[in-house]
């Protein structure tokens, strides 16, 4: 795949999955917008890496759960590029894939199902009211929101974390069936447990087994296997598709 001249802004993507595809991008001669909230540093060394690796990289700080910051971050980053080809909706609310420690239906509060929905849904809907306008202006754009294969099979009932990526497929089919028209196209990645991530650090062995056991490529993803869909989701090799869902978990899901 080719980025060269290409305009990719990654959400969350200081570590974990969301550092995997902004390198990837970068390999293939893209400007990455590497966002981030806390850690700074980890950031710029992203950025960095980018650069290392071929592209270009500049990392911004900047809370997607904040209209007012987004609408910032996404000025500055057109003042400074002129465009914005591809968006990835890859932050989200920090949580642990736990089993054991999880809340169980009747412990929750509506409080804890409205903190994920608004670190999935809310964040991802401020980014693209920021940058839609600017896709319709090119007549073109790419938007990539991250899920989950939780949404299809909840091996684990994460309710609150599971509720809010099955409502941002939702959002995503929607957003897709408005902007088509415009050049737009709105696809989901779901990856199954990518491990290593902070949030997968604290999963047991015992469970990683019994998803192996069940995934019949016989391994859990790593961050780097969830880049390249991501990739042809964002290409030309996927320019007559809109308002899907791949499945990244070695056929779990199938």
């Amino acid at each position: 795949m080719n980025f060269q001249g290409k305009v990719v802004l990654v959400t969350g993507a200081s570590r974990g999955i969301g550092a995997a595809i902004a390198r990837a991008f970068a390999k293939e001669g893209a400007f990455v917008i590497v966002n981030y909230l806390q850690n700074e540093a980890m950031a710029e060394r992203v950025a960095s890496e980018c650069i290392e690796l071929g592209g270009d990289g500049w990392a911004i700080q900047g809370d997607v759960t904040s209209e007012s910051a987004v609408n910032r971050m996404v000025e500055q980053v057109v003042l400074e590029t002129g465009k914005i080809d591809v968006m990835v909706n890859n932050a989200f609310k920090p949580f642990q894939f736990d089993p054991e420690n999880r809340q169980l239906a009747w412990q929750l509060q509506w409080e804890d199902y409205q903190a994920q929905i608004d670190g999935a849904v809310r964040s991802t809907h401020y980014m693209c009211q920021a940058v839609v306008p600017i896709m319709k202006k090119q007549s073109q754009g790419s938007i990539i929101n991250m899920i989950s294969n939780l949404v299809e099979r909840p091996i684990v009932p994460y309710h609150e974390y599971n509720t809010a990526k099955t409502a941002l497929l939702g959002y995503s089919r929607n957003l897709a069936a408005e902007v088509g028209a415009f050049g737009i196209r709105v696809n989901c990645v779901a990856p199954g447990l990518v491990y290593p991530t902070d949030a997968s650090r604290t999963t047991k062995e015992e469970l990683k087994e019994i998803i192996i056991a069940q995934t019949p490529l016989k391994r859990i993803a790593t961050p780097d296997d969830i880049s390249g869909p991501v990739m042809f989701l964002a290409s030309a090799w996927s320019r007559f598709m809109t308002g899907q869902t791949l499945y990244v978990d070695g056929g779990f899901v199938m």
